[in-house]
């Protein structure tokens, strides 16, 4: 696993965030994580604008975990950006979500979702994802070469 990846996780509910970070210190993965409470800052951090304008401090991430239902600017919405965008359109994207609705998923799908998985409600639950994400998209996925800025 390349603890070097770093990880930006959107989500605003905060015990899904204390969740996700608990699993992934459970799993000692030493990924640094950047939480974005809600789209705009997620947006505001891939773009690297106003506070998150020093990548030195804010670096591009190498995984984005995403929830849909967010605050003013939703899930596909940031999603539809960061893979119109070609700088951020290679950024393995998984969606993490507690909506089972057919609809979400076809639609992260067609926005260019690479991954979509239903939350689990437990902490073992958790654990168990994390640990599939550590295993397929930080040790055995190899990323696709960065674009051209």
């Amino acid at each position: 696993m390349d603890s070097a990846t770093h990880i930006l996780l959107v989500e605003d509910n905060r015990m899904d965030v204390e969740l996700t970070l608990d699993a992934f210190h459970e799993a000692r993965l030493g990924n640094t994580i950047h939480v974005s409470p809600n789209g705009q800052d997620a947006l505001d951090y891939l773009f690297g604008r106003g506070t998150y304008a020093d990548r030195k401090a804010h670096p591009m991430p190498g995984l984005i975990l995403l929830d849909l239902k967010l605050p003013g600017v939703d899930g596909f919405e940031v999603l539809r950006q960061v893979k119109s965008t070609p700088i951020l359109k290679r950024v393995p994207v998984v969606v993490l979500t507690s909506s089972k609705e057919e609809g979400d998923r076809a639609l992260s799908y067609d926005r260019g979702a690479n991954s979509y998985i239903v939350k689990p409600v437990s902490f073992e639950g958790f654990l168990g994802v994390v640990r599939q994400i550590d295993g397929y998209w930080l040790s055995l996925n190899v990323a696709a070469p960065k674009e051209e800025e």
